[in-house]
């Protein structure tokens, strides 16, 4: 192969990957025809549902955590692999149809770090597996025996982490035992949670290494077609509160009628309760200048049948990725009705 010809293929590779991957962000309600779609009434499976659902488009395993040094800086964590597919199937080699795509970012006060990974299924340089459990990209991973006891590892060009993860409670399933519905139409995910992750590791930052705990949320979600041609951007919360309770919210906003809300409870012992579209509410209150753009950085969040009033804010409001599709996501501090630590994801500003 000439090296113009390598040059070529190579810009090729990345711009399909860049072009599949945006899909996983703003196409949500585009056509997918072939691929499987989530029905009511699913069965969960563990470990099989931990690992990759190729005949699904779309899927991510998307891990936050609120940190705190032992001098009480607060720091968030960011650990994400997503999955595209180009068909509903999967092959070895080359000619696999599965990309992969990686972010990792690390908050502090002051600064924010990013990094990201692209990769081909099919070669081994990225891809997920139940049993035992192991998500990777590159050198990137996420990996334990099971869901309870989890190590993560991620390094950029200015940051790196490692970290250890311990669930102290169950399984989260969102909606309807884990059919979670995102349109008026009844477009659809597969969505479940461990929100339940008491953390330990280190950050290595610039200034040297921070010795942090915390606690994590990880979300997992595959789905095809989950949102409709008209949703275009989202804000998503996931809330730990000081009490042990913990609420998951989310707006899809809608450019040609009402947007669409979903949220869940969680009591300390894991005990949910799903609310439906209406149910949780939430409007900026305040805006930075991030990136070249007004970016909510304030918000109130409402859940008036759990007495929920709460203000949530940017830790940092520069929390900006810039990755191939840019988007907000930050850690947050939440007061009120409730107090407590959290992260937001903000898309399409």
């Amino acid at each position: 192969m000439s090296v113009r010809t390598l040059i070529f293929s190579l810009f090729l590779y990345i711009g399909w990957t860049v072009a599949a991957m945006a899909q996983s962000f703003a196409g949500l309600g585009s056509d997918a025809e072939g691929f499987a779609m989530p029905q009511r009434g699913y069965t969960f499976q563990f470990p099989q549902d931990h690992g990759a659902h190729p005949e699904f488009r779309i899927e991510w395993w998307y891990l936050t955590a609120n940190l705190q040094s032992a001098e009480g800086t607060e720091y968030g964590l960011q650990w994400t692999l997503f999955r595209s597919a180009m068909e509903p199937t999967e092959r070895a080699g080359w000619d696999s149809p599965q990309l992969w795509l990686g972010h990792a970012a690390v908050t502090t006060p002051t600064a924010h770090f990013v990094a990201e990974r692209r990769a081909r299924g099919g070669i081994g340089q990225a891809g997920v597996v139940a049993d035992p459990f192991e998500a990777w990209i590159d050198e990137w991973t996420m990996a334990g025996a099971d869901m309870q006891s989890v190590r993560l590892h991620a390094r950029g060009a200015d940051f790196a982490y490692e970290m250890q993860l311990e669930a102290q409670g169950p399984l989260i399933f969102h909606g309807e035992n884990g059919y979670s519905q995102k349109s008026a139409s009844g477009r659809a995910s597969y969505y479940y949670s461990q929100p339940f992750f008491d953390v330990t590791g280190t950050l290595m930052l610039p200034d040297g290494p921070v010795k942090v705990t915390g606690q994590a949320w990880l979300d997992r979600e595959w789905a095809s077609q989950p949102l409709g041609a008209s949703q275009v951007s989202w804000d998503w919360f996931s809330m730990a509160f000081d009490g042990g309770a913990r609420l998951m919210g989310f707006t899809l906003r809608d450019s040609a009628g009402p947007d669409y809300t979903a949220a869940t409870w969680i009591e300390p012992d894991g005990e949910t309760t799903a609310f439906p579209n209406g149910a949780f509410f939430a409007e900026p209150l305040a805006q930075s200048r991030v990136a070249g753009r007004d970016i909510p950085s304030r918000w109130r969040a409402v859940l008036p049948d759990k007495g929920v009033d709460v203000t949530v804010e940017a830790m940092n409001p520069q929390a900006w990725m810039t990755t191939s599709i840019p988007y907000w996501e930050g850690p947050v501090r939440i007061s009120g009705s409730h107090g407590g630590r959290g992260y937001l994801e903000m898309t399409g500003y």
